[in-house]
């Protein structure tokens, strides 16, 4: 028997199963995609899907740590 429904040809979540969205930048940490991409997935196009997957390295950036408070401003 033939399962069809497991072998779709289809653009696969980015999910990486570490759900937590950054409070400043607005986007999961995890996969880099916003709240509305994660929860509107399901019902993207192939293409939509591949715009955003193409897209999500370059967002990696925004999540690097910088210093701020009293520590960033002191001199070392």
């Amino acid at each position: 028997m033939k399962d069809d429904i497991w072998m779709r040809d289809e653009v696969q979540s980015p999910c990486v199963k570490l759900c937590v969205v950054h409070p400043e930048e607005r986007i999961c940490v995890g996969c880099f995609r916003t709240i509305e991409e994660i929860s509107t997935w399901s019902r993207l196009t192939p293409a939509e899907r591949t715009a955003i997957m193409a897209e999500l390295p370059s967002r990696a950036p925004r999540l690097s740590k910088r210093r701020g408070g009293r520590m960033g401003r002191l001199d070392h």
